[in-house]
Formats: structure tokens, C-alpha cells, sequence
């Protein structure tokens, strides 16, 4: 080993123990290096560095939410602030990464990899988002009470019309039809998404749209929206509640499902920006808060971001359980690549860096308050 790589192995090591982490140890946590070169890759890329060196087989570790609810909670990731996450913060803050062609992205990238591998993953139901474990065991228990918390929060009644804004494979459409009688619209940019939601939403009341939501112009006596907001983008967050305003009947509900960050705003993670979500970026409180000024009332603004966790986990093990199914379509390094987005993911929302938020909205306050359902 050359003098400078040992240098960055003992530089390493001592990051490490400061999250009770050792190096070549046997516990679940800790890291075993195959290739002296991640060193020198993590400490000149940070996180980006270090997912592209798990992907080539560079390390290991036994459990990786686990590790990175340690490393993340320890704050050692603040030591590896490096260029990469710099310029990945500017072009978050000053470039409008979602504008015209953009938007459509992470559609192509991530949504349309193929439907084999989020059926394996996802569980009964093509839900992509965080399930709500109150009084779940199981993922799809979870899911279904997630569904079911969205449509009692906006005390969902038969014959009302719903929009749900990025409706994904069109799963929380199907459910509030079926149990609440509802009709309504989807909008997705996803080709792969559309097709299969209007397949699995056939016969009842749903139309889904190929469309970006800012064309929308038409009322609703309820919006939905799950899992989309963190691809709009901080110069976009008014725009889209004044859609959401526009299209809601003056007495109806919104509810707000979205990924957020008790941080400062426009941080994307350069590995997860350039592997998994282009273009995405997580809200900060601050901005979700002024861009709905003079637009809703904020009725409830619940917090369940363990949930993830235990949905990411559960997400992971369906993927590690169906890999033999999915290995002649994806190769290894695409394997290691969604392991390391899944378990990095559940150590985020483990160690409490970014939370899951709902919000329940009213565009004039409801008379006599809002009691939200849990």
C-alpha cells in the first residue's frame, strides 16, 4: 500500500470510530475494504465515491442501513464535505433542473426501468412510497393503511372527484374508488406508469393522464398527491400549490405526501442525483411553508419518518429475495447499485436526517377545525 492511500486508510478509520464503526471488524456495522483504491476514492467523491466504489465490489458491509444510520447519526458524512456536493448544491440552488424537457427525466431514468422489478419489490401493491406502520407487521398491511389514512384525511365520500398529482401506477386511485366511491384523474410522466395504471385501474371511474400537472385547470373536491413533490424542485414548490389551489373545490381537502429535510434547502446527494433521481430534491420545512403562504391552510403537518425505515428494510429484503428472478435482466453492479440506495436510504430515515411529512390541507381553513385522522 502506498504511504498516501495508508495515510487515508488511517484518516478513515478514525472517521469511523467516531460511529463506533471499525474497519475489517465482524460486527454487522462494521466495513471490510477489497480494494485499497476505495480510499482515495471516498475521500477525493464523498458519498458519490463511496456508492460507486460499493458498486464495483470495492466493500462490504453486513448490514447497511444499520451502518448508515451509525455513520449518518455521527455526523461523519460533514467531514467528506467535498467539490462534488458543492457543485451538486449549486446547481441545485440555481439551475431550474425540472424546467421543460427535464421534467421529464426522471421518468426515463428511474420510472421506466422496467415493471419486473418493482412488482418484486414493492409488494402486493405498486406503491413507491412510505408505508404507515401504526398498526401494521407486514408491507403490505402497511401500505394499504397508508392508502387508507390519505382517503380519511380527506374524508373521501361516494360520487366526489379526486386528482392525485403523479399517481404513480395509479394503486391510491384504485383503492380510493373501490372502498370510498370516488371517481377521479391521474397525471404521471411516466409512459411505463400510465399504461400499467390504466390497466390496473380499468372498469372503474379513473382516467389517467400522460401530462405534467401544471396543465391542469379543472376542479376537484379532493387532491392527493404521494411520493412527486420531491422531483419539483425548490423553484417550483409555489407553482405547484398554486395548481393544487386552482383545481380544489373552495371546500375541499389536499393531502401533501412528501419526503422532507429539517435542513437548509437544495442538498441533493450527488450519488442518489446521479445513480437514481435525476433532477430530485428533497424539501426543506422552510420552503414548503412559504411557498403555501396565502394559498392553504395547514390543517395537520404529520410526521412519520421511521416509517420509512421499516419500509425500505422491507423493500431490500423482497429485492434480495426475488434477485435470482431479476439477475438475467440486471446485471451485478446494478444489484449492488439498488442495495446501496435502499440501505443508505432506511440508515437516512433511521439516524432522523430526513423525515416523511404529510400535510392536510384547506384552502380557506375548515369552520370549526380539522381533526386529522392517525
Amino acid at each position: 500500500m502506498s504511504h498516501d492511500s495508508s495515510s487515508l486508510k488511517a484518516r478513515a478509520q478514525a472517521l469511523l470510530e467516531q460511529a463506533g464503526i471499525t474497519l475489517g471488524g465482524n460486527r454487522p456495522t462494521d466495513l471490510v475494504v477489497h480494494d485499497e483504491r476505495t480510499y482515495p476514492r471516498v475521500f477525493a467523491h464523498g458519498s458519490l465515491g463511496l456508492g460507486e466504489a460499493y458498486m464495483e465490489g470495492w466493500w462490504d458491509v453486513g448490514d447497511l442501513p444499520a451502518f448508515f444510520a451509525r455513520v449518518l447519526g455521527s455526523h461523519v458524512d460533514d467531514s467528506l464535505r467535498t467539490l462534488d456536493t458543492l457543485v451538486a448544491h449549486l446547481k441545485a440552488r440555481f439551475l431550474n433542473l425540472q424546467r421543460g424537457d427535464h421534467a421529464w427525466d426522471v421518468g426515463r431514468q428511474h420510472y421506466d426501468l422496467g415493471n419486473d422489478l418493482f412488482e418484486a419489490m414493492l409488494g402486493k401493491r405498486m406503491v413507491y412510497s412510505c408505508g404507515y406502520w401504526a398498526n401494521a407487521s407486514n408491507l403490505d398491511d402497511a401500505q394499504e393503511a397508508k392508502l387508507d389514512l390519505i382517503c380519511r384525511k380527506l374524508r373521501l365520500r361516494p360520487g366526489q372527484r379526486l386528482l392525485d398529482i403523479g399517481c404513480g401506477w395509479g394503486e391510491a386511485l384504485k383503492y380510493a374508488a373501490e372502498r370510498y366511491g370516488v371517481s377521479g384523474v391521474g397525471v404521471t410522466i411516466s409512459k411505463e406508469q400510465a399504461e400499467y395504471a390504466r390497466e390496473l385501474c380499468k372498469g372503474l371511474p379513473i382516467e389517467i393522464r400522460l401530462q405534467d400537472y401544471r396543465d391542469l385547470d379543472e376542479r376537484f373536491d379532493a387532491i392527493l398527491s404521494v411520493g412527486m413533490f420531491e422531483h419539483v424542485g425548490g423553484k417550483n414548490y409555489r407553482t405547484w400549490f398554486e395548481v393544487a389551489r386552482r383545481c380544489l373545490h373552495p371546500e375541499g381537502l389536499a393531502v401533501l405526501h412528501s419526503i422532507g429535510s429539517n435542513e437548509q434547502p437544495g442538498r441533493p446527494d450527488p450519488w442518489i442525483e446521479k445513480y437514481i433521481f435525476p433532477n430530485s430534491v428533497i424539501p426543506a420545512m422552510s420552503q414548503v411553508a412559504t411557498a403555501l403562504e396565502g394559498l392553504f391552510v395547514v390543517e395537520d403537518w404529520h410526521n412519520f419518518g421511521t416509517d420509512y425505515d421499516r419500509t425500505l428494510t422491507a423493500w431490500l429484503a423482497n429485492f434480495n429475495a426475488a434477485w435470482p428472478q431479476l439477475a438475467g435482466r440486471y446485471d451485478e453492479r446494478f444489484r449492488r447499485m439498488w442495495q446501496f440506495y435502499l440501505g443508505c436510504s432506511a440508515g437516512i430515515f433511521r439516524s432522523r436526517r430526513d423525515q416523511l411529512w404529510q400535510l392536510t390541507l384547506s384552502p380557506r381553513g375548515v369552520a370549526g377545525g380539522l381533526r386529522v385522522p392517525r
